[in-house]
């Protein structure tokens, strides 16, 4: 699955340290999604895209195969 979240962070100019408190997870967690070795969870994604204000698909996209 690819994401543009480090695309979005920078359009809301926030850390991944601040997006981390706002949706109550790690710092880690917000490096591993950016580095597509993680798939949130729905719940996870929807609160994201809350807090960006746009659709999950406007932050994730499903790749042939995924």
């Amino acid at each position: 699955m690819k994401n543009n979240l480090r695309v979005q962070r920078a359009i809301k100019n926030i850390t991944q340290a601040e997006l981390a408190d706002l949706i109550q997870v790690s710092r880690q967690t917000i490096n591993t999604i950016e580095s597509g070795k993680y798939v949130p969870s729905t719940v996870l994604a929807l609160k994201m895209a809350r807090v960006f204000n746009v659709r999950v698909e406007e932050i994730f996209d499903l790749e042939e195969g995924d």
